[in-house]
């Protein structure tokens, strides 16, 4: 007689659990454009920085891949096909290599708060690549979040041109390439994760991301680029672990267990982390015009996509 209500409590407590590990993982990820504003603040290059990232969270990957791997084996899982390990290898360059660089070059022209109100976007591009390029229905609530949210960009936007002018363009563009970027990543490996394992994936995905942004700055940069200060040092520790080990593992375990549409809803938290962050550790000023067009951005996406989770 209690076996039902089990297993009730336990399909409950899954979504559950996959949106705190989204919300942990969202509200890490905030705290990426900050240490980025405050390593280019010491005269970093992108392509410098991002390589730092990459070499200093690639040791954890390999570990916990092969601490994946071994337990795999020893419950007598078969281990991923080769054509699993490259989309996996793959998707993690489209994610965690593209949309990262192109989102760290945006950030060299705006705000980190700006940066993060366009990234949050993604959801929405969710929707429409999903309309575009997989056959999933798009609703008209999609159509009116989309009108909503990106008057409120164009009032952010309009008060940035105004005062950074030019270099508000390309740093919207490069960042909204990265939110687009990064919504076909939601959109490509949930299958793949449900099929080999969020930890698994993970662990390919950033090994794959990382042996792109190796190679781009080995073609791009000299090797003595990468003896930066202990600061500099420093900084490239906490976007490796804080804004990009811990967030990647707590992204794709919620991925596992909720939507990608419902993953998108708990990043609500991830604007209004960084806005917060940036004031408070980078000295940027909100206008009303900028909070207003921030609240219509963060309201409409948040909207859609819990109305649309719930549906």
């Amino acid at each position: 007689m209690t076996t039902i209500p089990q297993q009730q409590r336990a399909a409950d407590a899954l979504p559950l659990t996959g949106y705190m590990l989204g919300a942990a993982g969202a509200i890490l990820f905030s705290a990426k454009g900050i240490i980025i504003k405050l390593a280019y603040a010491e005269g970093i290059d992108a392509e410098t920085l991002l390589a730092l990232r990459m070499l200093l969270s690639l040791p954890f990957y390999v570990g916990i891949g092969i601490f994946a791997i071994r337990a795999m084996r020893e419950r007598g899982e078969e281990l991923p096909s080769r054509t699993l390990v490259l989309q996996a290898a793959g998707i993690g360059a489209l994610g965690y290599w593209f949309s990262s660089y192109v989102d760290f070059l945006g950030l060299i022209y705006i705000s980190a708060s700006f940066e993060r109100l366009i990234l949050f976007t993604y959801p929405l591009f969710v929707v429409l690549f999903g309309a575009m390029f997989f056959r999933q229905p798009i609703k008209r609530r999609a159509l009116l979040a989309f009108g909503l949210s990106y008057a409120g960009l164009a009032l952010i936007f309009m008060q940035n041109f105004s005062a950074i002018g030019q270099n508000a363009t390309r740093g919207t563009a490069l960042v909204l390439v990265a939110a687009m970027s990064f919504a076909l990543y939601q959109l490509t490996a949930r299958k793949v994760i449900g099929q080999m394992g969020s930890k698994l994936f993970t662990c390919i995905a950033m090994g794959a991301a990382s042996a792109a942004t190796l190679t781009q700055f080995a073609i791009l940069r000299p090797i003595s680029a990468l003896a930066v200060s202990p600061h500099l040092f420093a900084l490239s520790v906490a976007i490796a672990i804080g804004a990009t080990v811990l967030p990647s593992f707590l992204m794709n375990a919620a991925l596992q267990r909720i939507s990608a549409q419902a993953n998108s809803t708990i990043s609500t938290v991830s604007p209004v982390a960084t806005m917060i962050l940036a004031v408070l550790i980078l000295g940027e000023t909100v206008t009303p015009l900028e909070l207003g067009g921030a609240i219509l951005v963060m309201v409409s996406v948040s909207w859609f996509t819990l109305a649309d989770s719930r549906r």
